[in-house]
């Protein structure tokens, strides 16, 4: 039967590029939403009362979600080769599996922050810096699991930066007291959804030696996870009243603690089938933020 999934497509593809989708994670699409939801949000703060989105700017973003998260797992599995192939989830990763040279890796991470650029390069001089600068924390993410228990408060940063760069883009500049607001839930956010993705490889990452928070809070994750989950609802309500948010704004924001509220609640941290379900549903959060963001505009 004919099927538009990710994986299905990434199947379908011709077999010498199949390893390479697989290396960008075209077949896991939900990494790609939950790098491109905060870009969502931030251009549909900044549009004017009364008006939709910039259609043409959600897809420059969403094409550049693509590139930069493809980007951003291609540097990931570089590092973590010799890593992957000791976890069972990620041994058959194309570079841990040997399906792709690192040679042809970093030609391909050329080709895709190449890509990249020349979306970059249809924004503001404003947003182009502010772009570039992301690229940083691009590329050193994947190492902080080697160094601190918190690799999920970098990749907050790094997965929320189009919080500010969706309102630049816009705007041409940032509004602080509703982009860091913004920002600041983002990566309350991913500590939230990425502590329990964490949660799957936990077994393996103590004998392999890589922390997360996940091992850092144990038994109390799920105590955690509700502080970081109070902390940005607060922040979204804050940037709300400061870009004069209306009732369908707040509406989504309380249907989105009473989402997150029952992730938590109904999450069993020894389950690792439970806890790719629960990360999964974070795309329904974002997409609620936004449609939220759009009727309260209207």
């Amino acid at each position: 039967p004919l099927s538009l999934s990710a994986a299905e497509l990434v199947r379908a593809a011709p077999r010498p590029l199949q390893p390479y989708l697989r290396l960008m994670r075209l077949h896991q699409p939900t990494g790609t939403w939950l790098l491109y939801l905060p870009c969502t949000w931030s251009i549909g703060l900044a549009t004017e009362p009364g008006c939709l989105p910039d259609w043409h700017m959600l897809s420059l973003f969403g094409v550049g979600a693509v590139l930069m998260r493809g980007a951003g797992c291609t540097i990931n599995d570089m590092w973590d080769r010799d890593y992957d192939k000791k976890v069972a989830r990620t041994a058959s990763r194309p570079l841990a599996a040997g399906d792709i040279s690192t040679f042809h890796s970093f030609v391909f991470l050329g080709g895709q922050l190449s890509l990249a650029l020349c979306v970059l390069m249809c924004l503001n001089y404003y947003s182009i810096v502010l772009g570039a600068a992301s690229l940083s924390l691009v590329i050193t993410y994947p190492l902080m699991k080697r160094i601190t228990y918190w690799p999920q408060l970098v990749l907050g940063f790094t997965f929320n930066w189009g919080a500010l760069l969706g309102w630049s883009a816009i705007k041409g500049s940032c509004e602080w007291s509703v982009c860091l607001p913004l920002y600041l839930a983002g990566v309350m956010w991913t500590l939230v959804y990425d502590t329990i993705y964490a949660h799957q490889d936990k077994r393996d990452d103590i004998i392999i030696g890589v922390k997360s928070t996940a091992l850092q809070f144990k038994e109390d994750t799920k105590q955690w996870l509700s502080g970081f989950s109070l902390a940005m609802l607060l922040s979204l309500c804050v940037a709300g009243m400061n870009c004069n948010q209306t009732f369908p704004y707040y509406s989504a924001v309380a249907a989105i603690g009473a989402h997150i509220a029952h992730q938590i609640y109904t999450l069993d941290i020894d389950k690792p089938e439970d806890c790719w379900k629960k990360f999964a549903s974070n795309r329904t959060v974002g997409v609620l933020l936004f449609i939220g963001i759009v009727l309260g505009n209207l």
